[in-house]
């Protein structure tokens, strides 16, 4: 069995910490280096709820993708909630790993894996990465589908194809518009629009809509589709995607690996009441 040292160092080649953002938080948070590792669980939050799931599935090391600690802290006191996630973790022999924006980036990356999901053909990044040469990493994805289909169509495809959550899908656009040209960034997007409409595409597909950016990206004079999805569901299928790279690494250096993905939806929203139409705005509540 590889020690844990071993697997952070494989790790840390496919999502290099230098690339990861100056204000992010990634990297091992908990763990002995010269632990064995034989089981590892990928989640997106390291919530107490992962905490629990690897403590009943006998894991040795948790990745998520989201941080622990992304602002820092004076105290990780049981009280709190991510002080009661580190002894939990420590109680049990179990490390923490995080791969987050240097996750984002890389190629294969999130936004990969989000395209893959939803079957997308991916032509390249949206925000390519200058220190690429081979133009392949980068934030975002530019997609194209094989052949075009409706913005209901395609919202449909999103809402089967991607994890279920009680927010679902929200769209804004012309339903019946077609689409082919599609831009993904899994996580939070609203800040990528001047790079979106600069690609020409038809639809861009994210979380974490804001009114206000959505609504000055659907007044311009060439209106933007967007398809909206929870912030989790656009970063689960990374998940998969990470396993399967670890997989590959434990294989090619006989480690024997067991690895697993959650199934734990940890996207904070729990429930979702459809708006139901009044007889007329007149007629709506204060």
């Amino acid at each position: 069995m590889p020690r844990l040292s071993e697997v952070i160092a494989a790790l840390d080649a496919l999502w290099p910490p230098s690339r990861a953002e100056q204000w992010d938080a990634v990297g091992t948070v908990c763990g002995d280096p010269d632990a064995e590792v034989t089981r590892v669980l990928f989640a997106v939050d390291p919530v107490q709820e992962i905490a629990d799931e690897a403590v009943k599935l006998g894991a040795d090391l948790i990745i998520t993708h989201h941080p622990l600690y992304l602002r820092g802290t004076t105290t990780v006191e049981a009280g709190t909630f991510k002080g009661r996630v580190v002894h939990t973790l420590i109680k049990n022999d179990i490390a923490l790993h995080v791969a987050h924006t240097n996750a984002d980036t890389a190629d294969p990356g999130v936004s990969d894996a989000l395209a893959g999901a939803l079957d997308l053909r991916i032509t390249g990044p949206l925000v390519p990465d200058p220190s690429d040469p081979e133009g392949r990493r980068g934030l975002g994805r530019i997609c194209e589908l094989d052949h075009p289909e409706t913005l209901r169509e395609f919202a449909a495809r999103a809402a089967a194809w991607l994890p279920p959550t009680a927010q679902g899908i929200r769209v804004a656009g012309d339903p019946d518009m077609p689409v082919r040209r599609i831009a993904v960034s899994g996580g939070s997007g609203d800040s990528l629009f001047e790079e979106v409409r600069a690609a020409g595409v038809d639809v861009f597909l994210t979380a974490d809509l804001r009114h206000h950016p959505a609504s000055e990206a659907r007044e311009k004079s060439r209106p933007l589709a967007l398809v909206d999805a929870a912030h989790w569901a656009t970063e689960w299928p990374w998940c998969e995607q990470a396993a399967a790279q670890l997989d590959a690494i434990s294989e090619r250096h006989g480690w024997g690996l067991r690895t697993h993905v959650s199934r734990t939806v940890t996207d904070p929203w729990t429930a979702h009441a459809p708006s139901v139409t009044p007889p007329s705005i007149s007629g709506a509540p204060n």
